[in-house]
C-alpha cells in the first residue's frame, strides 16, 4: 500500500526571486539590475525550471521604486520571453511608501506578494499597517491578482485564515513562510513543521504552500520544504551565493540546485501549467 503521506511524485513549483530590493553588483556581479539584465536572467532561470519570477524594479541608480512604468516594461519582456511564465510583483516595502507599494497592481501580473502583518528586519521594522493591507488586498480583488502571503511570523498565518473568513481574500491563499531575517522567525525545524501544521488545519491538507530561506538558509529552507511536500524559492534576491565561499553564477545556477533537491526527493519539477492549476490561476 502506497504511503499517503509521500511527496514522491508530487511537482514541486520553483519560484526565482530574482532581484530584490538590497542586493547590488558589488555584492554579485550576477544580480540584474536594468530591465533587460532582469528578462535574460529570468529567461535562464525559467528554462532551467522556474515557473514563478517574483518581481522587484530598480531605478536609474539601481535603487529600488515601485515604478509602474519600469515594472509594466519587465512583465511586458517576461511575458514575451517566458511562455506561460507566472509573473508574481512585490508589492513590498522597501520598494515604496504606502499606496505606492501597489501601483503596479492594475497591471494585472498573475501574482503579487501580500504581506499581512509587520514585523522586525536587520535595522528597521517593516512596516504594514493594517489600513494598507486592507487596500492592497482590495486591489488585487480588484484586479484578479492572486496574493502570495509573505508569513514571516505565525501571526500571519492566523491573519491570512481571519482575511479569507471576511472575503478579503478569495480562494486558498498560498502561503509562503520566510525564515532567516535577522531580528524575525529564524530557520527553526520544530516551528517551520507548526507553521505546515497550520496552513493544513485552517485551509485544508491541500493547501500549496512555499519557503524561503534567507541568505544561507536557503539552501536548507530549499531541502526542508521540497522533502516536505511544499513549494521552493530561490534566487539571488535572497541569497548571492552558493555556499559559503562561492558566488552564485546567475539565478538558474541557484534554481538549478532546487531542482537537483527535488531530483533527490523524487519530486518532478512542476511545468508552468501545472503551477497555474496548483495554484488556481487562469490559464496562461
Amino acid at each position: 500500500m502506497s504511503d499517503p503521506h509521500s511527496v514522491s511524485g508530487k511537482p514541486c513549483i520553483i519560484c526565482v526571486a530574482i532581484t530584490g530590493s538590497l542586493p547590488t553588483k558589488e555584492n554579485n556581479p550576477a544580480v540584474p539590475i536594468t530591465i533587460s539584465e532582469q528578462v535574460e536572467s529570468t529567461q535562464e532561470a525559467f528554462e532551467a525550471g522556474a515557473s514563478i519570477a517574483h518581481c522587484h524594479v530598480r531605478d536609474d541608480e539601481g535603487k529600488p521604486t515601485s515604478d509602474p512604468e519600469r515594472f509594466a516594461r519587465l512583465k511586458e519582456g517576461l511575458e514575451r520571453h517566458c511562455p506561460g511564465l507566472i509573473v508574481q510583483l512585490s508589492t513590498g516595502g522597501r520598494s515604496g511608501a504606502g499606496r505606492a507599494r501597489g501601483g503596479m497592481l492594475p497591471l494585472r501580473p498573475d501574482m503579487a506578494s501580500l504581506s499581512v502583518g509587520s514585523n522586525n528586519f536587520p535595522t528597521r521594522v517593516y512596516e504594514n499597517p493594517p489600513d494598507l493591507v486592507d487596500w492592497l488586498a482590495s486591489e488585487m480583488l480588484k484586479y484578479d491578482v492572486k496574493p502570495e502571503i509573505e508569513a514571516f511570523d505565525l501571526s500571519h498565518i492566523l491573519q491570512a485564515r481571519k482575511m479569507a473568513d471576511d472575503g478579503r481574500l478569495t480562494g486558498t491563499p498560498y502561503v509562503q513562510f520566510v525564515m532567516g531575517v535577522k531580528n524575525a522567525m529564524p530557520a527553526d525545524r520544530d516551528v517551520f513543521h507548526y507553521y505546515i501544521h497550520t496552513v493544513k488545519r485552517l485551509f485544508g491538507d491541500d493547501a500549496p504552500w512555499c519557503a524561503a530561506g534567507i541568505g544561507p538558509q536557503q539552501i536548507v529552507l530549499n531541502e526542508w520544504a521540497i522533502s516536505s511536500g511544499g513549494h521552493a524559492r530561490t534566487g539571488l534576491e535572497d541569497n548571492v551565493r552558493i555556499d559559503r565561499d562561492t558566488l552564485a553564477q546567475s539565478n538558474a545556477a541557484l534554481v538549478r540546485r532546487a531542482v537537483d533537491l527535488c531530483e533527490r526527493h523524487e519530486r518532478p519539477v512542476a511545468s508552468v501549467a501545472q503551477a497555474r492549476q496548483i495554484l488556481g490561476l487562469r490559464a496562461a
